[in-house]
């Protein structure tokens, strides 16, 4: 749908438009910038007023949809993505207590049963439950086994039974281990068989249950993966109506975000004042042109480097664990890197024989930063290890060939660079990560399409195949959140690029489909 004449004839509307159309993510510049192509649950528009009031009912509602949008994009995303189960430790308190609860439950029920005449009605409870879980297990149209679950496993009929002391309690147990022998799955089959080798049957029941546990995961995990496709195919409108919902109920669902593309506005023009000056009778009030798209594409960036103890911008919340876990590669990378220049810098003319010597470095340094993320680690103390074990690697290499060694005052100022990489506006750990982000900002400008990677920056060459492997996952991550969240960025970019901009089509009143 095309923009209305008014907003055709705006001039700052139109170089918006034109700047974000000649960037690489070109196709997604035209939909966000230069037309309202969404749907009407997809718009981030809205003709009504914004709230000021949000009751607790709405509060939760977004909640929702935000736990739906957070949990369809993991199993879109992530190949990897299964439930697990899990319980508490045995050791922990919480574990201590299901332990009692447990113990006590099934030892009153083994009571019960020893009774004479036994009580069944603890039991009955127990096959109600049982059939309940059973049957969530079958598809629609299983009707022939749906009845017979519900025929044997009646329990008004066992009641009846029980009151005359004629339950098969063997009997149903041993229906229920072979009803669930061909709804579980293969990986279930050891279990059934030794829920068939148990007589006990207060054990018996116990462990049903565990094994129903067990099944249960199995179900949810099966419906995941079949769900995948279809989330895949229609992810980028599922998450942008969710989202769309949780901007009705919650209207400051954008506050974050705005203010991160807003800091990224402002990054944009510190730049620019900094890179060029007016020459003599320019007109200093003229506004300099800002892509929009270098400011989002400097915004992603900034990711890279983001404090993930602060909340990120609502919009990225779920590739926040992922966008945390590429920081933490790079970082690891950056310092490889940088252990490989200084040494090449101070004795690369005793090792430019040596061939892959580069490499032999990175398997030196890689095991020693292994989980640098975490609290407990002491770079120092592994950026020391690592100084050392590179000199005893380089004269080692020296001696092979014999040539002589470093001497002591070389190996110190060697260990000593390395070690000082860990302390900021390091020179060297500077240039490393400048190179780092112009590889990233390269990447982000190509086209989404294009499948090849930007030039490897110098001093990069020896980390060269993760850069380009980290590199891919990033631009997977922005492309697809551009892709989603285009045209909430485009309403944000116009309000603060454009404030006296006569609002668009998509900010006057709401789309119709």
């Amino acid at each position: 749908m095309p923009l209305n004449d008014d907003q055709n004839s705006d001039s700052d509307s139109s170089r918006l438009s034109e700047s974000t159309a000649s960037s690489s993510d070109s196709e997604y510049s035209r939909q966000s910038f230069n037309s309202d192509s969404s749907s009407k649950p997809s718009s981030p528009a809205s003709a009504s007023p914004p709230k000021t009031v949000i009751t607790f009912d709405e509060l939760m509602a977004a909640a929702r949809n935000l736990t739906d949008l957070t949990l369809a994009h993991e199993i879109a995303v992530n190949a990897n993505f299964c439930i697990k189960h899990e319980d508490f430790p045995q050791n922990s308190f919480a574990g201590t207590v299901k332990q009692i609860v447990h113990k006590a439950f099934w030892d009153h029920l083994e009571s019960e049963l020893n009774e004479d005449p036994p009580e069944y009605e603890h039991a009955i409870k127990l096959f109600d439950e049982i059939k309940e879980i059973l049957l969530s297990f079958l598809t629609p149209g299983a009707n022939r086994i749906h009845n017979q679950i519900c025929e044997v496993l009646d329990t008004d009929l066992i009641r009846q039974q029980a009151e005359h002391n004629a339950v098969d309690i063997h009997g149903l147990a041993n229906y229920i281990i072979n009803t669930m022998a061909k709804l579980c799955a293969p990986v279930r089959d050891n279990d059934i068989k030794q829920l068939k080798a148990t007589d006990n049957i207060v054990e018996l029941l116990r462990q049903i249950f565990r094994v129903l546990d067990l099944m249960k995961v199995d179900m949810a995990n099966y419906t995941i993966q079949n769900l995948r496709p279809y989330l895949q195919r229609n992810l980028v409108d599922y998450e942008r109506t969710k989202f769309q919902e949780i901007l009705e109920e919650t209207p400051s669902a954008l506050d974050l975000t705005t203010e991160w593309i807003k800091e990224s506005i402002e990054d944009e023009l510190s730049s620019i004042s900094d890179e060029s000056s007016s020459p003599p009778g320019a007109d200093s009030s003229s506004k300099p042109i800002i892509s929009p798209t270098l400011v989002l594409n400097n915004g992603y960036l900034k990711l890279l480097q983001w404090d993930y103890r602060k909340t990120v911008p609502e919009t990225l919340i779920t590739d926040e664990v992922r966008l945390q876990e590429l920081r933490e590669k790079l970082n690891q990378l950056k310092i490889i890197a940088c252990v490989c220049l200084i040494t090449n810098n101070m004795v690369g003319a005793a090792i430019v024989d040596v061939p892959d010597f580069a490499d032999q470095l990175k398997r030196i340094s890689v095991p020693l930063l292994e989980g640098m993320n975490k609290k407990t680690f002491d770079l120092k103390e592994a950026l020391n290890a690592i100084g050392v074990q590179i000199c005893s690697k380089v004269n080692r290499s020296l001696t092979e060939r014999g040539l002589p060694t470093l001497n002591e005052e070389m190996q110190s100022n060697l260990m000593g660079q390395i070690a000082h990489i860990v302390e900021e506006n390091n020179p060297v750990s500077s240039l490393i990560d400048k190179r780092i982000q112009f590889f990233m900002r390269s990447l982000l400008a190509l086209p989404s399409f294009q499948k090849c990677m930007p030039t490897m920056p110098g001093g990069l060459s020896v980390i060269q195949t993760e850069m380009e492997f980290i590199g891919s996952q990033y631009a997977s991550i922005v492309n697809f959140n551009k892709q989603v969240y285009g045209p909430f960025y485009a309403n944000i970019l116009r309000k603060l690029l454009f404030p006296e901009a006569p609002m668009g089509k998509a900010e006057t009143e709401t789309p119709t489909t």
